[in-house]
C-alpha cells in the first residue's frame, strides 16, 4: 500500500507454520483444526505407518490451510493496487514432513515426504495453469527472480531459469534433482523421474555439522515408477546393481559439480 508505482518492489514473507513447533514437537494449527480437519484422506507415504501423522495432521492442515488464507490475501491486496498484472507470485517451502515415519524427526531424510515440496508460481510469464513436469530446486528460484525483473542471470548463478520451462524455451534442463542432506547425517542423494538413490557418511566422518565425505555408503534406492510411497529399498538387491552404478554416477558427478570432491561409494553390507 505505501508503494508509489515508481519503482518495482521484491517482497520476501516467511511464515512458520506448517512447520512443527520445536520447543514441544507438535504441529499447532489455528483453534477447531483438530475439529475441522478429523476426517482428513491418509496420504499414500503415511498409510499403515508408525510415526505421529494420527494425532499430528489434522493440525498440519489446519495450518496449511490459513497459508492459503494468508496467501489469497496478498493475492486480493495486489488486485486492489492494480498491481495483480505485473507482479510474479513464487509460492513454496523448504522442506517437507513425513512425520516421523522414516526416523526420529521429521525432514532429514531422502523421502519425497520431506523432499517434493510446493512451488507454484503466477504472474508475467507463469499463465494458464500449466503443469511442469521437469524436476526442479529451490536452487532455480533465484535466476527465476532475476530473468523476471529483466535482468541477465549472473553465470556464476547456479540453477536454471524456470520460466523457461513454462514457456518450452528450456534447453538440456538436468534430468536429476540434486540434494543434501545435514544434521541428523551427512548425505547425499539423486532424484530421478524414475529412481531415487541416496548415499550416507560414516558417522566419524562428520564433525561439528560439516557435511561433506571422501567416503560414502550406500543407503537407499527406490523405483519411484513402480513404488511412489517408497516402501521397497531395492539398495541391497543384485538385480539392480546397474542401476546403482549409473545413480552413483550421476551422484558423483553432481557432488563435483556443487563443489565437492570425488567421494568413494561403497556398497551396502548385506
Amino acid at each position: 500500500r505505501s508503494r508509489d508505482g515508481e519503482k518495482p518492489f521484491f517482497l520476501f514473507l516467511s511464515y512458520i507454520e506448517p512447520h512443527h513447533q520445536n520447543d514441544h514437537n507438535h504441529y499447532e494449527g489455528p483453534k477447531g483444526s483438530k475439529e475441522r480437519f478429523k476426517d482428513f484422506v491418509t496420504p499414500g507415504d503415511l498409510t499403515d505407518t508408525e510415526g505421529d501423522w494420527r494425532a499430528e495432521y489434522p493440525d498440519y492442515l489446519g495450518c496449511i490451510n490459513s497459508l492459503d488464507t494468508a496467501l489469497g490475501r496478498i493475492r486480493a491486496e495486489l488486485e486492489a493496487q492494480g498491481m495483480a498484472d505485473d507482479t510474479l507470485i513464487i509460492y513454496t517451502s523448504d522442506h517437507g514432513s513425513h512425520f516421523r515415519t522414516r526416523n526420529s524427526e521429521y525432514k532429514r531424510s531422502c523421502h519425497d515426504g520431506c523432499i517434493r515440496i510446493p512451488m507454484i508460481a503466477c504472474g508475467p510469464g507463469f499463465r494458464g495453469g500449466k503443469v511442469v513436469e521437469e524436476l526442479v530446486s529451490l536452487i532455480d528460484v533465484p535466476p527465476t527472480i532475476v530473468a523476471a525483473g529483466g535482468v541477465p542471470v549472473p553465470s556464476c548463478m547456479r540453477g536454471g531459469d524456470l520460466g523457461t520451462l513454462a514457456d518450452g524455451t528450456a534447453q538440456e534442463w538436468p534430468e536429476e534433482a540434486f540434494l543434501q542432506i545435514s544434521e541428523s547425517h551427512c548425505g547425499r542423494t539423486v532424484r530421478t523421474q524414475r529412481w531415487k538413490y541416496s548415499v550416507r557418511a560414516p558417522k566419524d566422518a562428520v564433525r561439528f555439522g560439516c557435511c561433506n565425505s571422501p567416503v560414502y555408503t550406500e543407503d537407499f534406492l527406490y523405483d519411484l515408477q513402480t513404488d511412489p510411497h517408497e516402501r521397497r529399498n531395492l539398495v541391497s538387491d543384485p538385480a539392480f546393481a546397474d542401476v546403482r552404478a549409473d545413480m552413483a554416477t550421476r551422484l558423483k558427478r553432481r557432488m563435483v559439480e556443487a563443489g565437492e570432491d570425488e567421494p568413494e561409494i561403497q556398497p551396502v553390507s548385506c
